[in-house]
C-alpha cells in the first residue's frame, strides 16, 4: 500500500520518468491521494469501466511501469492505460458514482474499507484531470512513494 499517491498529467514517459524521485510537485499539476494500492487501483478501474477481466490485465502488464529506480522499494512512476485515460475523460457523474459504489464493494471483498464518498472524490479528480489533457501525446501518470 503506498503512503503518498500522485496523479499527474506529462507530456510523455521521459518527462514522467524525469519525477520519479522527487515527485511531480513544482513540474506538473497534481492531485494526492493516500493509503491505498494506486497499482490494484488503476487495475481495478480499468477492469470496472471496460469490463475486462482483472487478470487479464495483470497479465498484460497494465499498468506499464515508466520509472522504478528502487526495484519496487521506493517511488515509482506508472502510466494509466489509455482505456482507462479514455474511459476517465467520457465518464459522467452517474458512471463516476456507479463505479466508484463497484470499487468499494472489490475493497470491501479484500477486508479494504473506502467510504463511497472518498471512492467518488478520488475518480471525480482523476476524470477532471483526465479531461483536461490537451496534448493528444500527453498522458495520466500516477507517482507513489
Amino acid at each position: 500500500m503506498s503512503i503518498i499517491i500522485k496523479f499527474f498529467v506529462a507530456p510523455n514517459r521521459d518527462a514522467a520518468a524525469a519525477v520519479v524521485e522527487g515527485g511531480p510537485d513544482g513540474v506538473f499539476d497534481s492531485l494526492t491521494y493516500g493509503n491505498f494500492d494506486a497499482e490494484e487501483a488503476l487495475i481495478e478501474w480499468e477492469s470496472i469501466f471496460t469490463g475486462r477481466n482483472f487478470e487479464e490485465l495483470v497479465d498484460a502488464d497494465v499498468p506499464d511501469v515508466v520509472a522504478d529506480p528502487g526495484d519496487g522499494e521506493g517511488p515509482l512512476v506508472l502510466v494509466a492505460s489509455l482505456p482507462l485515460q479514455d474511459a476517465l475523460t467520457a465518464a459522467g457523474e452517474p458512471r463516476l458514482a456507479e463505479v466508484s459504489q463497484q470499487w468499494v464493494r472489490e475493497r470491501a471483498e479484500d477486508g479494504e474499507v473506502f467510504a463511497p464518498e472518498t471512492a467518488a472524490w478520488i475518480l471525480t479528480g482523476l476524470a477532471e484531470l483526465a479531461r483536461g489533457i490537451g496534448d493528444p501525446e500527453s498522458r495520466l501518470y500516477c507517482w507513489m512513494a
